[in-house]
């Protein structure tokens, strides 16, 4: 969040560079779901107001990495679909960024509660490790300074550019795992998070959030297409 400050997209919305009304909402919605969870289990008398602050109760409780992403992924995935609409101000890239951070959340949530659908069966073996919440290859892949560019909002650039820009790694991992079996990773993420609304944000294996359908064209890899079809193939195989 605090990257997220320096860059922009927190800033006041009265500002003279005003801030993202969608971003703030999500990150309200995390701050605000942990932090009463905490206060529940601090003694403060009261039922949890939400869904998701019964999942922080129980991370706190007993804090395991499946309890960390139900409860912060419950978090998100409820802000995704309440604040769907606000998404509809923002510039082209950002709404391409808001549906690439959704998957990747919920890819490594996949990772962690069932790898080899996740993974394949060659990858499998290291997903427990690779999907620890803990672990520095979640925080390379997830990490937001890794995948939006520094400056809010994303002006000046076509999609086109923002995408050969973007970390060589993480794209591999994108097209050549993640949207081969997108598809199925949002129907579980749906049932395990017993948050439906998920999968109201993907049409026949295309993330279509904030980003249209028409345009899905952007979930095909445009470089490095052979060794992306390499990892897809190990990840497929039998």
């Amino acid at each position: 969040m605090h990257w997220q400050v320096r860059r922009g997209a927190l800033a006041p919305l009265s500002g003279p560079q005003p801030g993202s009304r969608w971003w703030r909402a999500i990150n309200a919605r995390l701050l605000s779901d942990s932090w009463e969870a905490h206060l529940l289990t601090s003694g403060v008398p009261g039922p949890p107001s939400r869904p998701a602050v019964s999942r922080w109760v129980e991370f706190l409780d007993k804090p395991t990495p499946k309890s960390w992403y139900r409860a912060h992924n419950v978090s998100v995935a409820s802000a995704y679909v309440e604040y769907r609409v606000l998404s509809e101000a923002e510039l082209p890239a950002e709404k391409f960024f808001m549906d690439v951070t959704l998957a990747r959340v919920l890819f490594v949530h996949s990772v962690l509660m069932q790898p080899r659908a996740a993974l394949g069966p060659v990858f499998w073996p290291i997903g427990r490790v690779l999907g620890d919440p803990r672990s520095r290859s979640v925080d390379v892949y997830l990490s937001l300074r890794n995948i939006l560019p520094d400056t809010y909002p994303i002006a000046g650039q076509s999609i086109t550019e923002v995408l050969d820009a973007e970390n060589f790694a993480g794209r591999l991992i994108d097209y050549g795992i993640l949207l081969p079996r997108v598809q199925s990773l949002y129907e579980f993420a749906a049932t395990d998070l017993d948050a439906p609304g998920l999968c109201d944000f993907i049409e026949g294996g295309n993330l279509t959030y904030a980003w249209p359908y028409a345009d899905r064209s952007v979930w095909e890899p445009r470089r490095y297409r052979r060794l992306t079809a390499l990892v897809a193939l190990l990840a497929a195989a039998r």
